[in-house]
């Protein structure tokens, strides 16, 4: 992107920061960074509700975290390297496996659609509504055209859609991002060539030259990655670091060459790293992921901290306008058209309509691009930051509020019945699928051995894909419509170590069951962890009560249940599964059934509901 100073505070006309001004505003950054996205996971909302306006109050108190006083012309080139980390990890979280079919020209006809029409729109609207020249409307317009995954994601994290739809808005935040920066530096190139005449400087052979160069660029990262990973095999941490070294110097190294080329060449590594076999991954979590998080606040606060209230102001209702028509006319007909005959339902179909926030990439470009702008002349530039930050602060607080009912209405949110994923293909095991499937449970179950697989089927039970536990091992991979995972194995070290690895890739709890006191095994007796059933209730000990003729009786919790029995599990009125663990005890209440182990009472067949 551009290196050059925002022309909203001019830092060549105010005094220098002291050293100790300095270091005040780098700490006040990050604390507002931080405690802004703490604030937002209690208050279970996205963090940019809180980023934003935390970083624009506290840009117009004080002058110390403004970043163009603290960090100067730097700050720009350090916005699109760090956008650059941001690209690349939402790239490694996009498996070409799970685009596929009409998902994948869902996510090609929004793409398409969305860049043309909310480009057009936004440039029919601004000079009516913004009173800017012509110029200044493409170049918001082509800003205004990105989603991004920063946004989408912890939206979709709360509303809980269906995979399909997730996929679907995933995909597109994504891809739109770098797509929509590239536009945004051909059309800002193309403006400075032609003296800001719209057309007069634009040359479809830069575009062209562009995609090469972050292609290209993508490549040898790859290529470095694949060095570093896949022959030198480095481990975890000195992994993680060859990721973020590789992606920042492929990333200026294509901005040398061609401005804003480094996010291309960020997200395409990812998705190569992501869907080439043979990667050796490290485990990237906690480190890389914390680095994004910091980033993303560090840079909503920074930018936000740019904008002066007597900047907003004046296009405030006018902006206010442009989100109208963007969120109630444009995202919905994009969205219409984008889905027709794709095979989607009508609320799938009305809830990819109802979701397009702006995020990151908006705020970087316009406060890259508009700062330039200012100093070149170009009257009405000064109004291109403003208006994106009432657009990326209106669209994430209108769908924040709305997102979760609209779903709801729609018919398009999960279930919060806990669909559950038994690891295990012992007698025992099969028994107690069968048992939550008899109290209103979807079980899924696994096994490794062929005839544990056929026994699985014989009593019932959906059988998971034989490659579902592979497939957990990739950190980006999700076990799509698995809510809670049991690891209940005759091997403790592999349930142990199955814990630990596909935490990350469920939405929800993992439980393991406990390996006998005794163990010898290599990794089981040190690894941490809610133990199921809690300690009395161990592996062996469960195997041994049922091969002795202990079974597992579903009952409701209005009954009196027997004695001699252990509680397992509670399975709630609304379909919710409650396991009993070795720090948690659960009360069953009116409406909830619960599950036993212990004599099979006369009559009742095994995993049988009470009457």
């Amino acid at each position: 992107m551009p290196v050059q100073s925002q022309g909203a505070r001019n830092p060549r006309r105010e005094p220098a920061l002291t050293d100790d001004e300095i270091l005040l505003g780098i700490g006040l950054t990050v604390v507002l960074a931080v405690g802004s996205q703490v604030l937002a996971s209690r208050l279970r909302v996205p963090a940019l509700i809180v980023l934003l306006p935390a970083g624009f109050t506290a840009g117009a108190l004080t002058d110390v975290i403004h970043p163009d006083r603290l960090l100067g012309p730097d700050f720009s080139a350090l916005v699109s390297l760090s956008v650059a980390v941001i690209l690349y990890d939402a790239g490694l979280g996009l498996d070409f496996r799970h685009l596929t079919g009409r998902v994948r020209r869902v996510v090609g006809r929004l793409l398409l659609f969305g860049v043309v029409l909310t480009w057009a729109a936004t440039v029919g609207l601004a000079p009516v509504l913004l009173d800017v020249p012509l110029a200044v409307a493409v170049m918001l317009g082509v800003i205004l055209v990105v989603s991004g995954p920063t946004v989408v994601g912890p939206l979709l994290d709360y509303v809980r859609p269906t995979d399909k739809v997730r996929r679907i808005l995933i995909w597109e935040g994504s891809l739109i991002d770098p797509v929509g920066a590239l536009l945004g530096a051909l059309v800002f190139h193309s403006l400075l060539a032609g003296s800001f005449q719209v057309g007069k400087g634009f040359l479809f052979g830069e575009f062209f030259l562009s995609t090469a160069v972050g292609l290209a660029g993508g490549a040898v990262g790859t290529g470095l990655l694949w060095l570093a990973l896949r022959t030198l095999r480095l481990g975890e941490s000195l992994g993680t670091l060859a990721q973020l070294a590789t992606v920042i110097a492929v990333s200026a190294g294509c901005d040398i060459v061609v401005d804003d080329t480094g996010l291309i060449a960020a997200i395409v590594t990812g998705l190569a790293v992501a869907n080439i076999p043979g990667f050796d991954m490290p485990a990237r979590r906690p480190f890389f992921e914390t680095l994004v998080q910091l980033i993303i606040g560090l840079l909503f606060i920074s930018i936000s901290a740019s904008v002066t209230p007597a900047s907003v102001t004046p296009v405030l209702l006018p902006a206010l306008g442009l989100i109208a028509v963007l969120v109630l006319l444009v995202r919905p007909l994009v969205a219409y058209a984008s889905t027709r005959g794709m095979g989607l339902t009508g609320g799938e179909r009305a809830f990819i309509g109802w979701m397009a926030p702006r995020g990151i990439v908006a705020a970087s470009t316009a406060s890259a691009f508009s700062a330039t702008l200012v100093d070149k002349g170009l009257e009405g530039a000064s109004k291109i930051l403003p208006v994106t930050f009432l657009v990326i602060v209106g669209t994430v607080l209108l769908y924040a509020l709305t997102a979760a009912p609209v779903a709801a209405r729609l018919g398009v949110v999960r279930p919060a019945r806990t669909r559950p994923l038994l690891v295990g293909g012992d007698p025992w095991v099969i028994d107690l699928g069968r048992s939550l499937k008899s109290a209103g449970l979807d079980v899924l179950m696994w096994a490794g051995l062929e005839r544990q697989r056929e026994q699985i089927e014989e009593a019932g039970l959906e059988l998971a894909p034989g490659e579902l536990l592979a497939t957990a091992t990739d950190p980006e991979a999700r076990l799509e419509g698995v809510t809670a995972v049991f690891l209940l194995t005759d091997d403790d070290d592999f349930n142990a170590l199955a814990s630990v690895v596909v935490q990350d890739s469920v939405e929800g709890p993992v439980y393991r069951v406990g390996p006998p006191h005794a163990s010898h095994g290599v990794i089981a007796p040190y690894t941490g962890g809610d133990i199921l059933f809690g300690r009395a209730l161990v592996r062996h000990t469960l195997a041994d009560r049922y091969g002795q003729g202990a079974r597992f009786v579903v009952v409701a919790a209005s009954d009196v249940l027997p004695s001699g029995h252990d509680t397992l599990f509670v399975v709630r009125a609304d379909g919710r599964l409650d396991p009993v663990t070795e720090a948690h005890a659960v009360t069953p209440r009116a409406g909830d059934t619960v599950v036993l182990l212990g004599p099979r009472p006369p009559g009742r067949a095994e995993g049988a509901a009470a009457p």
